[in-house]
Order: C-alpha cells, then structure tokens, then sequence
C-alpha cells in the first residue's frame, strides 16, 4: 500500500479503528449490520490515502454527529454514552481535516487507485 505519511497512516487507521469499535458498541446497543459494514468500508477508505477521503470521512461524523445532538442532549440522562461519543466524533473529524501528517497522507490521485495495491 502507497503512503505518503506514515504517521498520516497511522493516524487514520486510528480513527478508522475508532469508528468500527464505536459501530461494534452501537451494534450491541440495539444498532444495525448495515451500519457496521457500512462503518468497515469507510475505515477501509481510510488507509488507501486517497485525496479528499479525509474530509468526506470527517464530514460524515460530524453530520451523524449534528443528526443526534437533539435527541441525545434532551434525554442526557439516558444518552450520555452517545453524547461523549459524539464529542470523540469531532475530534476525530478536526484530526482528519487538520492534522499535517494525515493531510499529507491522503495525496495519492484517484487516477493512481490500481496502483495502490500493488505494493
């Protein structure tokens, strides 16, 4: 697999691993399959270093992230687990979009994607 960083890699592979043991926990808590597989492939998507998948990632937790803080603020007694998740959310959304090393991982081209495992 071609990388740029590995200290990007690395980092990403964090935040993907985050997000499947996350999905794992919701799926114990009364979640479904879909998401978790769903979850897996954004994880998998993580690791190519493929440019902009880092935002799209990033944006997507924060957007389940906004999605939920309604409910999980108003019954904040019940929800508090899905509360602090969300907060790791976010910070793992400003590690992806921030961060120098994972930025720079994510450079290889789309018109390179064969190529990205090759190695």
């Amino acid at each position: 697999m071609k990388t740029n960083n590995a200290n990007g890699r690395t980092l990403a592979i964090v935040v993907g691993a985050y997000m499947v043991i996350k999905m794992v926990i919701n799926l114990i808590l009364g979640g479904s399959v879909g998401d978790l597989i769903y979850t897996i492939i954004e994880a998998l998507a993580l690791v190519t270093g493929l440019m902009y998948i880092n935002y799209v990632i990033a944006g997507i937790l924060v957007l389940v992230m906004l999605l939920n803080l309604k409910n999980n603020i108003s019954n904040f007694s019940s929800n508090w687990f899905y509360l602090v998740e969300g907060i790791i959310d976010i910070g793992a959304a400003v590690l992806l979009v921030l961060n120098k090393d994972i930025k720079e991982h994510f450079t290889n081209k789309w018109s390179e994607i064969g190529s990205l495992f090759s190695k």
